[in-house]
């Protein structure tokens, strides 16, 4: 497979997550920790050690799979195994590389790890060529009947992706972009400062209009009348001191 590929387990069933390691052992791949739920994750995401890819489950004590996922850096890319597949659509709208339903057999995992392999050769996200440029007066092409208008991006307040379509909003409506992950919203206007603060959220500092602190060191932010974003806690420290409220 992928000759030194790191990942870790996460599940809080002790034989899903020794069946699932071994499989990966067998396959080739390393598997640097198998641990118990999200908060162990999440401690040791903490050492900043270097990780390939996380294989984890849904329903854990501390947390859900999902809910844990919005705390991980959107770099980490995210493999759901899980008895549940119901949570399929909300996992791949987070940019999850796979989900992989219980039990977990090789060929199916191989297929997993293949797809794996892709996104981590991918050096960087193409940049849509129907962007006009870059920069402080950059402007978005976004669908308008069979054709599109460019929108100037110093009036969107965020951008988020649903399934495999990003969405800019601006005065309060969104409006469909061609591009199907944030990470080439990312790519294409290296010089704006947009912050992830979900895995599905790329917010405009400068458009907040409000901040309040959540329970668990979470915030919400306003970027409208009646619009408001729940920031993870691992992105609101940076959202705080963008805002100067550090």
């Amino acid at each position: 497979m992928m000759p030194g590929l790191r990942t870790i387990v996460v599940d809080d069933e002790p034989l899903a997550r020794e069946r699932l390691s071994r499989l990966l052992r067998e396959i080739g791949v390393e598997v640097l920790a198998e641990l118990e739920d999200g908060p162990d994750l999440l401690a040791w995401m903490r050492k900043k050690e270097p990780v390939d890819a996380i294989f984890l489950d849904i329903q854990m004590p501390g947390g859900t799979g999902l809910e844990v996922l919005a705390e991980i850096p959107s770099t980490v890319p995210v493999i759901f195994v899980t008895a549940h597949p119901d949570h399929a659509v909300r996992a791949f709208d987070s940019e999850a590389v796979d989900y992989v339903l219980k039990p977990v057999f090789k060929d199916r995992l191989e297929r997993a790890i293949s797809r794996l392999r892709s996104r981590l050769k991918q050096t960087g996200p193409p940049i849509d060529p129907k962007a006009p440029g870059s920069g402080q007066h950059a402007r978005i092409p976004v669908k308008a009947g069979s054709g599109h208008v460019f929108l100037d991006l110093r009036k969107i307040t965020h951008l988020e992706i649903e399934g495999d379509i990003v969405w800019a909003w601006s005065g309060g409506q969104r409006f469909r972009t061609p591009w199907g992950a944030l990470s080439e919203v990312e790519a294409a206007f290296p010089d704006m400062a947009l912050v992830r603060i979900q895995r599905h959220l790329l917010l405009r500092p400068e458009m907040v209009l409000a901040h309040r602190p959540l329970p668990g060191g979470r915030c919400e932010v306003r970027v409208g009348d009646g619009l408001d974003l729940e920031v993870s806690r691992s992105a609101t420290p940076k959202v705080c001191e963008i805002l100067g409220l550090a």
